[in-house]
């Protein structure tokens, strides 16, 4: 069985030991964690990104940077790849597992969590569990966390807290626009999840998404990072399940009623609940499928240029 920490790990540990290179900070707590930071009082990068991507995919994913266009204007796209999309995607990447110890708050993501098995629905329905001795964990956060929260996050996964591994990005920052746009081929296999298929038919996933420029505002950036895969992001997924075309049309975010206006405005007028959001929003904007057993190709949804240039600030 592979092991998504173990394989995270080995990319952990080139961020740790060569992070100046990376524009990153790398901590050891006295208790013995040791945690990466990758843009919250450093300014990290592409080459941060890159890494803080493939560790939140358990090192199952290949992830490039290229420069392309949205209409008229010169936009950076991440592109990721995987041979073991329900590993990578939802034992790994899936933002499923929300730290919240005294006051500090993050989103964990990463390898990790199929330690400590967050949520453990999901690991049952993939039939995925890892055992390593070491934890990797990404966490969404402005803030580092302490000892205590490296302790917590240990003790959930069943390891010693000085085989406890962070690597650490907010929203607001390069590493943190990288990493969500990252997330594009998880957001199709999320949803093909959601809606009770069984995702370890699919043999492999592909896809890009625009970077969304940082923006200052925490809030703000949550709004055109999300939007960069809901209104531009493009997957390929090849699998062998014919009953896939009774889930096409429920795939694109272009089928939620909120789809339509940048994902802050939307937030907004829901008064920042996201329990008032529907949640089918968070899916794609375009999706193909390759069915192998009949040999039959699919497309579904569309990218959207206007939403997508207005969230990032462009028009």
């Amino acid at each position: 069985m592979l092991s998504v920490n173990e394989l995270a790990l080995d990319i952990f540990e080139e961020l740790f030991e060569y992070a100046e290179e990376f524009h990153a900070v790398p901590h050891e707590l006295d208790n013995g964690a040791r945690i990466v930071d990758c843009g919250v009082s450093t300014t990290g990068g592409y080459l941060a990104g890159r890494r803080f991507t493939e560790i939140c995919m358990g090192g199952l994913g290949e992830v490039d940077i290229t420069m392309g266009r949205i209409g008229e204007f010169p936009v950076p796209f991440i592109e990721v790849s995987t041979d073991f999309p329900s590993i990578a995607c939802l034992g790994a990447q899936k933002a499923g597992w929300t730290i919240n110890v005294n006051k500090y708050f993050a989103m964990g993501s990463g390898p990790a969590r199929a330690l400590s098995l967050k949520p453990k629905h999901t690991y049952e329905v993939i039939e995925y569990e890892d055992e390593f001795d070491y934890a990797v964990i990404c966490l969404e956060s402005d803030h580092l966390p302490n000892a205590a929260v490296m302790e917590k996050i240990a003790e959930a996964c069943n390891v010693d807290v000085a085989n406890t591994c962070a690597v650490v990005a907010p929203t607001a920052s390069l590493v943190g626009s990288i990493q969500v746009a990252g997330r594009c081929v998880e957001t199709a296999v999320y949803k093909l999840n959601e809606l009770g298929f069984d995702t370890k038919k699919i043999t492999a996933g592909i896809g890009h998404a625009p970077i969304a420029p940082v923006k200052k505002d925490g809030t703000k950036a949550m709004g055109s990072t999300n939007d960069a895969t809901i209104y531009h992001g493009s997957i390929m997924l090849t699998m062998n399940a014919p009953e896939i075309k009774d889930y096409l049309d429920k795939i694109p975010s272009n089928t939620s009623k909120g789809y339509g206006k940048p994902f802050y405005d939307i937030f907004k007028e829901a008064n920042f609940d996201f329990y008032q959001i529907d949640t089918s929003l968070f899916s794609p904007a375009e999706v193909v499928i390759n069915e192998l057993s009949e040999g039959k190709v699919y497309h579904v949804g569309a990218v959207n240029p206007e939403v997508t240039l207005k969230s990032f600030g462009f028009i």
